[in-house]
């Protein structure tokens, strides 16, 4: 029986790079989509829009929509209005593919073809793994990266060779407890979803991917986000327990709800 997956699509003023993503979800990735969801973080920009014209033009033989979260939930929260959908909605898988066109999903292709997949409780895109190629990426940023996935680590005591590429395979058996509502909103949740494969015993495996930096605007402000990164390896290290059961919120949301602003089945 196929295995129903879902393709999530976190969009945030990704005007200029949308249209491109929705185009990797033709060829030969189609035949292992049940379904995909754009979720707009509030884009101040016309992505929403360009994603919609897009799809109309589309073809693709599957459920697509576009849904605009209530609030400014932060790339987090909208990971958690998706992983929501998904056990909602009774999805065995969910791959999350960022709309700012850096990831390409053909790069899990292999995994789905030999159904190895199915063997972890996620596949993660690893921008440092062997076979993968990193294009338009600084040596600086690279250097950094390889340090921090180091310092991660030892403190999760774990081979992490990625904290966080916006391309990752997770099966839902994984969510359904909802471990991951008190994680961040920002941009550290997958460093959180990280801790969570030691603390949990989650199976997992890095695949090499394709990175591209082209036209996108980082949200990062990178010293900022390597002191938070720090912070938050040294205080699992030496407190497990307590860092998980932590609610790592700035801003407590009572619920993390979004609404179908557009879709192919109307």
């Amino acid at each position: 029986m196929k295995e129903k997956i879902l393709v999530f699509i976190p969009m945030y003023n990704c005007e200029k790079q949308i249209v491109r993503v929705l185009d990797q979800l033709n060829g030969e990735i189609k035949k292992y989509i049940s379904e995909a969801i754009i979720v707009n973080n509030r884009s101040t920009d016309n992505g929403e829009q360009a994603a919609i014209e897009k799809i109309k033009k589309m073809n693709a033989g599957f459920p697509i929509k576009v849904l605009k979260n209530r609030e400014n939930y932060g790339l987090g929260g909208s990971h958690k209005v998706a992983f929501n959908y998904a056990i909602e909605n009774n999805f065995d898988y969910v791959i999350v593919l960022h709309g700012d066109d850096q990831g390409s999903i053909s790069d899990m292709i292999p995994v789905l073809e030999n159904g190895a997949f199915k063997k972890y409780d996620c596949c993660l895109g690893g921008r440092f793994a062997k076979g993968s190629k990193l294009v338009g990426y600084s040596k600086f940023r690279t250097f950094g990266n390889l340090v921090f996935n180091v310092i991660f680590s030892i403190s999760v005591g774990k081979r992490i060779l990625d904290l966080g590429a916006g391309l990752n395979l997770y099966s839902t058996r994984m969510l359904k407890s909802k471990y991951y509502e008190k994680f961040p909103d920002n941009l550290t949740f997958n460093c959180y979803m990280l801790f969570a494969l030691a603390s949990y015993k989650q199976t997992y495996r890095f695949v090499p991917i394709v990175w591209r930096e082209e036209d996108q605007v980082s949200n990062v402000k990178m010293t900022r986000q390597a002191w938070q990164t720090l912070k938050m390896a040294v205080s699992y290290f030496f407190g497990r327990k307590k860092f998980m059961l932590k609610d790592a919120r700035e801003k407590k949301f009572k619920e993390y709800k979004s609404d179908v602003f557009f879709s192919t089945e109307d």
